[in-house]
């Protein structure tokens, strides 16, 4: 499982450390992505076949599937990560994210979120909201 917290910094290239412990989980393959937020998500192979297997099994002529299959696979790309334990942020991903050169790196359980800084203090300060945060998390049950 995906937990913490990171700062990092991405170098001339697109190329960023991944943090220690989560490099193990991404051992059999992985997979970066636009995120729902503008972030990007980083997924292992397992769990990205999974929601593929879910996304593909949805009927083709219903127009919010489809924008759902482009959404996920337009922007989806293989990762591999480095004998230094980084990985390479596609361009075109870092231009729609606002990447420059430094990414927040949020746990979020199955996967883990890459984010610009300002992208991240604004998603925060609606985390940190308590009024926001009980009405919004009253309707999941859990």
């Amino acid at each position: 499982m995906f937990l913490g917290h990171y700062e990092h910094t991405i170098d001339e290239k697109g190329r960023m450390i991944i943090p220690i412990r989560y490099r193990e989980m991404l051992e059999g393959g992985a997979y970066i992505m636009m995120g729902f937020d503008g972030n990007l998500m980083v997924m292992t192979s397992s769990y990205f076949n999974q929601i593929s297997e879910k996304i593909n099994a949805l009927s083709i002529t219903d127009d919010s599937t489809r924008l759902l299959q482009m959404m996920i696979f337009q922007s989806a790309d293989l990762l591999e990560v480095d004998r230094s334990g980084r990985i390479l942020i596609p361009q075109f991903l870092r231009q729609k994210s606002k990447l420059a050169d430094t990414a927040i790196i949020t746990g979020a359980g199955q996967y883990f979120a890459i984010w610009s800084p300002e992208a991240w203090v604004k998603k925060l300060e609606l985390l940190q909201d308590p009024e926001f945060t009980s009405q919004r998390f009253a309707a999941l049950s859990i």
